[in-house]
């Protein structure tokens, strides 16, 4: 069975979707404030900058937007990690490592994990989100990472050590069922 529908077909512990949609609201958004500045400036109706405005904006965005949900989402079921369009199979995860004591500007040395790869396409962790170091089989290390990254490390560890691995929320406690 494909490591694609494996993640699927289970039901996910942990799930950020990367972006939301609501972001193409700046695209209208913008087009009424061109609308209110060619009203407030004695121009009149002139529907042509805004529906510029309104075509380019909300064109741009939702590439962003789908982008962002393409490879920067995380999901976690009992099988699967899935970071961006990398899916690392759970039981190739053998440890999560504690949380980093380092601080980028206090002088101490980093710990080992937070130069491993991070997980996914991309070239390092996504802005706004914040790495978790985890071991996996053959003694290679890497980082997972996520915008909630204490849900997802919570999650993470209780699937690694046999625990309960239920949903969680931020304070450890039981989720809403799998989606947020």
């Amino acid at each position: 069975m494909p490591e694609e529908d494996r993640c699927e077909q289970s039901e996910a512990l942990f799930l950020e979707k990367g972006a939301s949609w609501y972001w193409l609201l700046v695209g209208p958004g913008s087009a009424i404030a061109m609308l209110a500045i060619q009203f407030k400036s004695g121009m009149g109706f002139q529907p042509v900058v805004p529906l510029i405005f309104l075509v380019l904006v909300t064109g741009f965005l939702a590439l962003q937007v789908k982008a962002a949900r393409i490879h920067t989402s995380v999901e976690l079921t009992r099988n699967a990690l899935r970071e961006g369009t990398e899916i690392t199979p759970v039981s190739q995860i053998v440890k999560v490592f504690p949380e980093a004591k380092h601080r980028p500007k206090s002088g101490d040395a980093p710990d080992k994990w937070q130069s491993a790869r991070a997980l996914g396409e991309l070239t390092g962790v996504p802005r706004g989100r914040t790495g978790i170091g985890i071991k996996l089989t053959n003694n290679r290390t890497a980082q997972a990472w996520a915008r909630k990254h204490r849900e997802l490390r919570v999650a993470l560890t209780r699937l690694v050590e046999g625990e309960d691995a239920a949903p969680v929320t931020d304070d450890g406690g039981e989720a809403w069922g799998g989606t947020p």
